[in-house]
């Protein structure tokens, strides 16, 4: 590998904890055989939040890496129903007040934050290992259903790529347990107004597979670099009104996000890794950006590759 070229080595060895909404995107993950645990936590940020938080105080041995995963809607002209998104920024897009001159994100009420920026080197790798568009994940409590919405979404948010419901809880709940963190999500729908017909779930996991196939698998205990000493910093500071949302529906058509949720424990049955995919020897395709000609800078004045 040239020097510089952006790696993942902080999620080769050791933990990765891996967070989905519904069990569909949890056995979707985990027939990539990559050995990660994932823990099914419900719809919406909150319940996101609750299980990955829980999952990382009850875990004997500190994660390494926590991954927000599953299927969500994808922006027109960022990326195409079947195609996939590495988040370099996870916001909450609808975290804020309503006024008379519109949405006001709760940074500029004087609270709390309202985006989280996974490790740049680490999202440009995974988003070059499988060749995913490289961009802003809006989390929404309410899915877009309106081409009004979405438009005023991109309005706000000129990078959004995709939308989904869970990933800023995942990264409250990771920036808290000082734990790096990635999302990822299968694009099923394009963000607009609702037309289940043209929804391609089923697509999408298989898609979500395809990625996650990509990445690095589990390694003995002790091997690969561990996250808590790459001296990356995924807590940045609050980022007010800078992007938006996308119209994903996992909830939908998906198993109920009520069932049980449970930890998926790596399996001594799982099927080999395949021979090729690990960005740290065969780092795939390179990454693709959302909207390039945005004239929103990328966050931390990171260069897109």
């Amino acid at each position: 590998m040239s020097e510089g070229r952006p790696t993942l080595g902080w999620v080769c060895g050791r933990r990765v904890l891996v967070v989905t909404a519904v069990a569909a995107e949890a056995e979707a993950v985990e027939r990539a055989g990559r050995g990660y645990d994932v823990v099914v936590g419900g719809v919406g940020p909150a319940a996101a939040a609750a299980a990955a938080a829980t999952a990382l105080a009850a875990a004997p041995v500190p994660y390494d890496a926590v991954i927000a995963a599953g299927i969500g809607g994808g922006f027109a002209g960022a990326v195409p129903v079947g195609g996939v998104v590495v988040a370099d920024e996870i916001v909450a897009a609808d975290l804020g007040a309503e006024t008379a001159e519109g949405f006001v994100p709760v940074t500029d009420l004087g609270f709390g934050a309202v985006a989280h920026r996974p490790p740049p080197a680490a999202a440009r790798a995974a988003a070059e290992a499988t060749g995913a568009v490289l961009g802003t994940v809006l989390t929404v409590s309410t899915v877009t259903g309106s081409a009004e919405r979405a438009v005023e979404l991109l309005r706000r948010h000129p990078r959004a790529a995709a939308e989904a419901m869970e990933g800023f809880g995942v990264a409250e709940a990771a920036s808290r347990h000082g734990v790096p963190v990635l999302e990822i999500r299968a694009v099923s729908n394009a963000v607009g107004p609702r037309n289940r017909a043209a929804w391609r779930i089923p697509a999408a996991l298989a898609a979500l597979t395809t990625t996650f196939a990509s990445l690095p698998a589990r390694t003995t205990p002790g091997g690969g670099d561990s996250a808590a000493s790459s001296g990356v910093d995924n807590t940045a500071p609050p980022v007010a009104d800078t992007v938006a949302p996308r119209g994903a529906d996992t909830a939908a058509t998906a198993p109920s996000p009520h069932s049980r949720p449970r930890v998926g424990r790596p399996s001594d049955n799982a099927p080999s890794p395949p021979a090729a995919g690990n960005p740290a020897t065969d780092p795939g395709p390179r990454a693709r950006t959302a909207r390039p000609d945005a004239t929103a800078a990328p966050p931390d004045g990171e260069e897109h590759p």
